[in-house]
């Protein structure tokens, strides 16, 4: 598994101790990754388990905003924290693998992300394009102007190309919010959609 929690051990064996847990930390076999989650420290070679371990330390979540936008190389800018999407109450967590940050929507918005597959086989859960861009307008109601959705920097050639329009249209709809879909059509002008 690689990332696991207390309650998945107790199951495979209800006699566990668990001060074991503090005293393989500081041999270094496994890693402290938030309450009662960890992961073995062989797991820090794996490409992409960093990532990973965004979508299992705080479930339901999957990556999105800025993250998912730097992961289809749809802003210029390299991102350091991983951020995501939940159901939960918006929260972040700091570890050896990374910074984590987790920004809470309404249940019924968890929608429009898929898996991605690393080189090992484990998925990992990232927004579409198009959700990912919708994430970040509803979550950042400050981008108002065609002025603010141009310092966005997004690719013009993914957008005239990539990006799935009908789709970004549809999710827009399916949320319903009208001070979005004012942002979405400004989005949209600004780069000429």
């Amino acid at each position: 598994m690689g990332c696991f929690n207390v309650q998945q051990i107790y199951s495979w064996c209800p006699e566990f101790n668990r001060h074991n847990l503090r005293t393989w930390e500081k041999k270094g076999y496994i890693v402290w990754l938030r309450k009662e989650y960890y992961a073995f420290s062989e797991c820090k070679a794996i490409p992409d388990f960093q990532r990973y371990i965004a979508n299992r330390i705080y479930r339901p979540s999957y990556i999105s905003l800025h993250s998912a936008l730097s992961y289809y190389g749809m802003i210029p800018e390299a991102v350091v924290q991983t951020t995501s999407v939940t159901s939960l109450k918006t929260s972040s967590f700091n570890n050896e693998f990374g910074e984590y940050s987790y920004h809470s929507v309404k249940a019924a918005l968890m929608f429009g992300y898929e898996p991605k597959k690393m080189i090992d086989g484990r998925a990992i859960f990232y927004a579409t394009p198009e959700k990912a861009l919708l994430d970040l307008l509803y979550l950042y109601p400050f981008y108002e102007t065609e002025s603010d959705m141009r310092d966005l920097r997004l690719d013009e050639d993914f957008m005239a190309e990539d990006f799935n329009i009908e789709r970004f249209k549809e999710y827009t709809e399916r949320i319903g919010n009208k001070a979005l879909t004012k942002r979405v059509s400004t989005l949209l002008t600004a780069y000429g959609l």
